[in-house]
């Protein structure tokens, strides 16, 4: 396979004997990534091995995803998954609305400030509540949290893994 995968779920368990898997979601759009009839590929998370999948159906369930892939009917079928990742080919991505960006686009950006001073690198991405927060990972000292809303994310370049920002007092705690 020669198309990008990004991960949009880990395998935590089977659920069942009916060959369901427990997902933990790592996606903004379960809904439309575990729909009836989404192609995903199980991917292992040391060696790489691949195994194209197609849902067959999935159901929320305290904060996680259980799913059935079609051809897979018990528990022993599905056992040898756990702990696998759950990943989506690129040519599946939706486009996104302006000023929305998948996880993969913005982990390994560098943050500037708007004077072009460089803080560091995005590591992660949290999302505690109402916006995302952004942790920058610094050369020295502890890790940079940036809200993601409009007075602080000034702007964001994909193509040349860029992010600009203004820092609002408080954030910078050197």
């Amino acid at each position: 396979m020669s198309e990008k995968l990004y991960t949009v779920g880990k395998i935590v368990n089977t659920h069942g004997i009916r060959g369901e898997l427990k997902i933990v979601p790592e996606t903004h759009f379960p809904d439309e990534r575990f729909a009836k009839g989404s192609k995903l590929v199980f991917v292992h998370p040391e060696q790489g091995t691949q195994l194209p999948v197609t849902v067959e159906a999935a159901r929320e369930q305290k904060n996680m995803f259980i799913i059935k892939f079609q051809g897979f009917t018990n528990i022993n079928e599905v056992e040898k998954y756990k702990g696998w990742l759950l990943k989506v080919e690129e040519q599946y991505l939706s486009e996104l609305p302006e000023d929305e960006y998948y996880y993969h686009e913005i982990i390994g950006c560098t943050v500037f400030t708007e004077e072009g001073e460089e803080l560091g690198t995005i590591s992660e991405i949290l999302s505690p509540g109402a916006n995302d927060v952004w942790t920058v990972k610094r050369p020295a000292g502890k890790p940079l949290l940036l809200p993601y809303i409009d007075d602080v994310v000034l702007n964001v370049d994909v193509n040349e893994k860029k992010v600009t920002v203004r820092l609002m007092e408080g954030l910078l705690d050197l």
